[in-house]
């Protein structure tokens, strides 16, 4: 058999600050900065908020969750997802999500989604039928723009794999 080196690609945009984003992805970026705030986050001490901008102009937000018994807590980027689809379920298409994370005592960092959240978004993503743009702070303090949630996950595990019933 034969072995076939191959490369994945990951496309996204890097932008040098907040006034590089469109007015809306400035709202959204903001609203999850700001969800920081709401975050509880007793045991880590790190705060993170994410926003999702609806077709409508809503902007829905969410926040980590920790409890004393790990790992019962939930990221800030599914409470976003599951509280709007619990609260909101015909809600308008998701166009945009945006994801922000401090320290307790410090300034904004990186926020990289974990492993099941991004499965969690990449899920969401294939239900509404369009893409979905995603805005991340990098470890170099610029924001990287992503066209797609599923840029994020591209071994990912979707409904496609499943049996058919």
């Amino acid at each position: 058999m034969a072995r076939i080196p191959r490369q994945q690609l990951i496309a996204y945009e890097e932008l040098d600050s907040a006034t590089d984003l469109s007015a809306a992805e400035q709202a959204t970026w903001q609203a999850a900065r700001d969800a920081t705030a709401h975050a509880y986050a007793p045991y880590s001490g790190f705060h993170v908020g994410a926003a999702l901008l609806l077709a409508d102009g809503t902007i829905f937000r969410g926040t980590n969750q920790e409890n004393a018994a790990y790992p019962s807590g939930l990221c800030a980027e599914r409470t976003a997802l599951f509280g709007l689809a619990a609260n909101q379920p015909h809600h308008a298409p998701i166009v945009a999500m945006a994801v922000a994370a401090r320290p307790s005592d410090g300034d904004f960092g990186p926020a990289f989604p974990c492993g099941a959240c991004r499965q969690v978004m990449l899920e969401y993503e294939v239900r509404q039928g369009q893409v979905i743009p995603l805005l991340l702070p990098s470890r170099a303090g610029t924001i990287l723009r992503f066209s797609s949630l599923a840029a994020l996950m591209p071994f990912n595990f979707s409904p496609d794999d499943l049996p058919a019933s």
